[in-house]
């Protein structure tokens, strides 16, 4: 089971890839399009707020159109065959679907208690889906129905028709099945989800009321699940559902913009329901805190090559909000620093929402500074001042406590370790080399070779080879893998030594991870399978 819940994790991850440039987007058309920054020159009837808000309504597409780009991308990670294919099967199902629960409500809304007539949005329940009058399902009804076809399509894609039916075989039969499957379906949503939507808002109300402890066990919880690839799941109905604000948060604080952007009213008080998007804090200043005090407690002699590695993965976490490659340089040798890296990050978000600060503080710097530092930089820089102030104040504190914990349980952090293994990363060529007990011939081609292939062999070595993958997918930065036989998987110190920042073994689930670049090595990877 947990198998499969990582790997629906990881596949719900894909669209969540094109929020960062959408973010940006809309950070932008926002910026430049608000009067109260730019004056007469962002007056609607300006050139300049012509072409900005052409641009501006263009990077709403991403977050308009949220369930609909669930549903199609759910299959990219999930589909076992023909990816692109049950991508089309699930689009056509999931409009059928919303089409069936439109015309049921249009003739049927009293008995289901639902007022068709009202407008979509607010608290009607309602919404539109591709231009269709909806139930608001939000995230969760696209995931639904798009798990449902995926299934369909795994189990009868390659189903055997008589040669004389032929054409309604592959994608077309999977359809078929699948419009008679979403008929029962649309009923059942519509005489449920009501109610659903109930407890929803019910659910709404107890987290707004909860304040501070709120925040922090969300913030715990949203790093604590990391190791587990399950993290995505805990946050994005806050980040992108109806679990605190309609719409999501990311929505709901983009619209909100160019209000909050010409109020100086405090930012808790125009965007309360934005205080849980909060994980951005310990990566912007936990990261450096936790980099210094590996650099503070490293062998001299290893000190200068630890900063190669240190600065590049810091510099990740902070500009683009990507913490694998540094916590889980430390994750698997010292578990309970990573619990305390969980307790600090916690500590810092509800310290930041103490003094004020609430906004899109989820990614990385890039999306910070075009959701919330520009746009709002006016007439809240005062509130953000005092932010930078206590976050520097909590590296200070992650530098303290991590040195500390470091030095007396003598954990062997990078830098630290007994053996006198360089702390670097290594080729596919160096990594047989010091498996095999030699030496690399000189001359060597290895710098030649495709570095994504290179990363993709050396790894498919060391799960075993290609007979021994069940299925693999990936989320920003890891290579998410199912394996027959977990113990033909190597340990995470040769993962490391090809230039990995490590794998996480949890039964026959194997995580590896890679990094930015990880889209690229799986592509080489399916390759070599």
């Amino acid at each position: 089971m947990m198998q499969k819940i990582q790997k629906f994790g990881g596949a719900m991850f894909t669209p969540v890839l094109l929020f960062a440039f959408a973010g940006v987007v809309i950070g932008l058309g926002t910026l430049f399009t608000t009067e109260v920054i730019f004056g007469a020159l962002a007056a609607p009837d300006t050139l300049w707020y012509g072409v900005w808000n052409v641009i501006l309504q263009g990077g709403w597409t991403v977050f308009n159109q949220l369930p609909l780009l669930f549903a199609v991308s759910l299959p990219i990670g999930l589909a076992n065959k023909q990816n692109a294919r049950c991508c089309m099967e699930v689009l056509v199902a999931y409009l059928t679907f919303n089409y069936f629960v439109s015309t049921m409500l249009s003739q049927w809304g009293g008995f289901f208690g639902v007022d068709f007539s009202a407008e979509t949005g607010g608290s009607s329940g309602l919404a539109m889906v591709a231009s269709i009058k909806t139930l608001d399902m939000g995230m969760i009804g696209a995931l639904a129905i798009s798990g449902i076809v995926i299934a369909l399509h795994n189990k009868f894609f390659d189903f055997e028709l008589p040669e004389w039916l032929g054409v309604f075989s592959g994608s077309t039969f999977v359809y078929m099945i699948a419009f008679f499957v979403m008929l029962p379906t649309a009923l059942l949503a519509c005489l449920v989800w009501p109610h659903v939507q109930d407890g929803i808002r019910a659910f709404q109300g107890f987290v707004a009321t909860v304040g501070l402890p709120g925040v922090w066990i969300f913030a715990f919880l949203e790093r604590a699940l990391i190791p587990f690839g399950l993290h995505h799941l805990l946050y994005s109905p806050f980040y992108y559902d109806n679990a605190v604000v309609n719409g999501g948060i990311y929505a709901a604080f983009a619209k909100q913009l160019p209000e909050i952007a010409a109020s100086s009213a405090p930012l808790t008080e125009l965007a309360p329901y934005a205080a849980f998007t909060c994980s951005t804090w310990s990566k912007m200043f936990g990261c450096p805190g936790i980099a210094l005090a590996f650099y503070a407690t490293a062998k001299p002699e290893k000190r200068q090559e630890l900063l190669g590695l240190l600065i590049p993965i810091t510099l990740t976490a902070i500009f683009c909000g990507v913490t694998e490659p540094i916590e889980f340089t430390f994750l698997f040798i010292a578990p309970g620093l990573f619990i305390v890296h969980c307790v600090l990050a916690a500590c810092l978000a509800t310290a930041m929402n103490a003094v004020g600060v609430v906004g899109v503080f989820a990614g990385g710097l890039i999306e910070i500074s075009s959701l919330n530092l520009i746009p709002l930089w006016a007439n809240h820089w005062m509130t953000y001042l005092i932010g930078l102030v206590v976050g520097l104040i909590f590296t200070g504190i992650w530098f303290v406590v991590f040195r500390t914990l470091i030095l007396k349980f003598d954990f062997k952090t990078p830098g630290r370790e007994d053996d006198e293994e360089e702390i670097k990363f290594r080729s596919k060529a160096e990594y047989r080399a010091a498996k095999q007990g030699g030496t690399l011939p000189d001359g060597t081609a290895a710098a030649e070779e495709n570095p994504y292939a290179v990363t993709a062999a050396a790894c498919m070595e060391l799960v075993g080879g290609p007979e021994n993958i069940v299925d693999v997918t990936n989320c920003v930065t890891r290579l998410r893998l199912n394996v027959k036989d977990e113990t033909l998987v190597a340990d995470d110190a040769d993962f490391k030594s090809i230039g990995t920042s490590g794998c996480m073994k949890k039964g026959k689930s194997v995580q590896i991870i890679i990094g930015l670049k990880v889209p690229k090595v799986r592509d080489e990877f399916e390759k070599l399978m």
